[in-house]
C-alpha cells in the first residue's frame, strides 16, 4: 500500500469532519497511558480512568487543530463475529495471567506489555465516555452493529471527510479515505524498548487503492476473507496476502478460485456470501442530530472527571479553556467559510 498510502498533519484536516472508530481510540488510550510498569490511570476507589484521560484531552488536541471528530460507537456485533470476540476474550484472559506472574517475579517490561494485552472496556467506561463527549460538545453517533460500517456509512454519505481508524476494514466497509494515527499522533514508546518514535497521521484513500491493485472492492473483500476477517478468523490455510491477491485478480472471486481448482471447496469452511454482505451492506444508520460541535457543559465535564473521577481540577480547568478557545475558532472558521460563498 505503499504507493497509495502517505502521511499527513493535522493540519491538512483543518474544517474537516473524521468519524472517529470510538472503540479503536478507547483501546489505543487504555494501551498507551500507563505507568512504567503497565498499571493505568485510576481514581481513588481503583476504576481506570486512562481511556477518559486520553479521550479528554486528545480530543481537545484535535479540535485545537480544527477537526471535527465524530465517535462513533459500537453497536450489537453480527453472530458471524462470535468467533473472533471468544478469541480476544481469551487472548486478554491469558496477558492477565502472564501479567500476574510478572508482577510477582518483578519484570516491569514484561508487565506492561501483558497489562496493555489484557485491556478491556466495560459498559459502565464506555457510558463515561458518551457522558464526558456530551459534556465537551463534541458530536458522537450509536451505531447499529459494527462502529466501522457506521463511520464508513458516514464517510460515503458526504456526512465526513474521512474516517478515523486504525482497522483497514474501513476500507472494506466502503469508506472513502482513513486515517490511521489519528489519535495517537506524536511521540510513543516502542514495545518492550526505551525508544520513541515519532507517529504520525498517514491516509489512505479507497478508489486509488483499488486502482493500484487492479481490483474491485468486492475482489478486495475476497481478498480479506481469504487471509481472514473478524467474520472468519482463521481464513483459508495457507493464503497470505500475496497469494491471496494474485488469485482473486487471476480468477476473479473465490468462487473462481474454487472452480479453477486452485483451492479445495472444503478448505472453504465459512459462508462467504454472507461475510461479503456485512462489508458490503453492513446494518447501518442515518445520524437523527446534526454532526456539529456544540457547546462545552463544564459543570458536567466536572461532575466526570473531577468529582467522580478525582481528575486534577486545575488541569481540568485548563483542559476546559483551551477547549472553549478551540471551539469559538473552528465557529469562527465555519462563518467566514460561508461567507467566502458570496464573493
Amino acid at each position: 500500500m505503499g504507493g497509495v498510502k502517505r502521511e499527513i498533519s493535522l493540519a491538512e484536516l483543518k474544517g474537516k469532519r473524521v468519524a472517529v472508530d470510538a472503540y479503536n481510540a478507547f483501546y489505543q488510550f487504555l494501551a498507551a497511558i500507563r505507568q512504567p510498569d503497565g498499571t493505568p490511570l485510576m481514581d481513588k476507589r481503583g476504576n481506570v480512568t486512562s481511556h477518559l484521560s486520553g479521550l479528554f484531552y486528545r480530543t481537545i488536541n484535535l479540535v485545537e487543530s480544527g477537526i471535527i471528530p465524530v465517535y462513533v460507537f459500537d453497536g450489537k456485533p453480527p453472530e458471524m463475529k462470535t468467533e473472533e470476540i471468544e478469541r480476544r476474550k481469551r487472548v486478554r484472559e491469558e496477558a492477565r495471567r502472564k501479567y500476574e506472574r510478572a508482577k510477582e517475579e518483578g519484570r516491569v517490561q514484561e508487565q506492561r506489555k501483558y497489562a496493555q494485552a489484557s485491556t478491556y472496556l466495560t459498559k459502565v467506561m464506555i457510558a463515561d465516555c458518551v457522558t464526558l463527549l456530551e459534556a465537551m460538545g463534541i458530536p458522537h453517533v450509536q451505531a447499529p452493529s459494527e462502529g466501522e460500517a457506521e463511520a464508513a456509512h458516514l464517510n460515503r454519505r458526504g456526512l465526513t471527510w474521512a474516517t478515523g481508524s486504525q482497522d483497514y476494514d474501513s476500507i472494506l466497509f466502503g469508506a472513502i479515505r482513513l486515517v490511521r494515527n489519528l489519535t495517537i499522533s506524536g511521540k510513543r514508546k516502542l514495545p518492550n524498548k526505551d525508544i520513541y518514535v515519532e507517529v504520525k497521521p498517514e491516509m489512505l484513500e479507497t478508489e486509488p487503492l483499488l486502482k493500484s491493485l487492479g481490483i474491485s472492492r468486492t475482489q478486495l473483500i475476497d481478498v480479506a476473507i481469504l487471509v481472514g476477517t473478524d467474520f472468519n478468523p482463521g481464513g483459508v490455510k495457507g493464503i497470505g496476502p500475496k497469494t491471496a491477491l494474485k488469485l482473486v485478480k487471476e480468477y476473479g472471486s473465490i468462487e473462481g478460485i474454487i472452480n479453477a481448482g486452485k483451492i479445495d471447496k472444503g478448505e472453504v469452511d465459512f459462508d462467504v456470501d454472507s461475510i461479503r454482505k456485512i462489508f458490503m451492506s453492513p446494518e447501518v444508520v442515518d445520524p437523527k442530530t446534526e454532526l456539529e460541535l456544540g457547546e462545552p457543559k463544564e459543570e458536567q465535564v466536572y461532575k466526570v472527571l473531577v468529582e467522580s473521577h478525582d481528575f486534577d481540577p486545575e488541569r481540568v480547568k485548563a483542559g476546559l479553556a483551551r477547549l472553549r478557545k478551540a471551539l469559538r475558532e473552528a465557529r469562527s472558521a465555519g462563518r467566514q467559510k460561508g461567507l467566502d460563498q458570496w464573493f
